[in-house]
């Protein structure tokens, strides 16, 4: 469980985020939306220990988390299982707690679970961004974590593989019941993998609801981000200068 309790963030004069509150429970996956610059990735920050906040505090059950970049933010000069196997070689608590053979087997567990075999030779550049992203997918959840934190994870990719990122974020929330959240700007993940939905202005949460609530909503903070309209309440960090 994550619970996020009256935070607040500054950089120098810009509050990013103002007394912010939520919640999310094992097995639930939240997205956080909104335009950019409205707090979104500096709350994941936060949660993953990156940024202190300057107000507030923030309670995890677990701190066996992982994070998936907008990017896939592989090492380059390591191959796919060095990268994959990295919190094993590099973590305190991990280290010496497996054999070599066993992280192996680990590691070419969580490749087979994104659809990817026999690849643990290769290099990050001799593959497609598809399959750097699922890399990072398996590399993320090589330790089962109990929160999963996603920032903008189907950013640049195409339809088709934007909608097999989404599955494999609905498949790992089964698989591992983690407590998940989504940042995100597109309608199609957020519709497919959350179940519930907040919305980011100022700092502050505007709308909150399901996705299918955001859907039909009437409110004007939610409509104008769901049809992408410049006339409404948010303005964008350009327009706002």
């Amino acid at each position: 469980m994550i619970k996020f309790e009256h935070v607040s963030k500054k950089y120098d004069d810009k509050v990013v985020l103002n007394d912010l509150s939520f919640t999310v429970d094992a097995g639930e996956t939240l997205a956080i939306v909104g335009f950019s610059g409205t707090g979104k990735s500096t709350a994941l920050k936060i949660i993953s220990g990156l940024v202190e906040p300057d107000l507030g505090s923030v309670h995890l059950d677990s701190r066996n988390m992982s994070m998936v970049f907008q990017y896939s933010a592989l090492f380059d000069s390591l191959n796919i299982y060095e990268n994959v196997a990295f919190a094993f070689h590099e973590r305190d608590d991990l280290k010496n707690k497996y054999t070599e053979s066993q992280i192996m087997q680990i590691v070419s567990e969580k490749l087979r679970l994104v659809g990817l075999q026999n690849i643990e030779d290769l290099m990050p550049s001799e593959l497609s961004g598809g399959m750097q992203k699922r890399v990072s997918f398996a590399r993320a959840i090589v330790t089962n974590p109990k929160i999963i934190l996603y920032d903008e994870p189907t950013a640049g990719l195409d339809p088709v593989s934007s909608t097999v990122i989404e599955d494999y974020i609905i498949r790992l929330k089964e698989e591992l019941k983690a407590a998940s959240i989504v940042v995100t700007h597109q309608m199609s993940t957020i519709k497919r993998t959350a179940d519930r939905v907040i919305m980011l202005y100022e700092g502050k949460i505007v709308w909150q609801g399901t996705p299918a609530e955001l859907l039909e909503a009437k409110d004007p903070y939610a409509h104008q981000f769901v049809y992408a309209k410049r006339e409404g309440p948010m303005k964008t960090t350009a327009e706002a200068r």
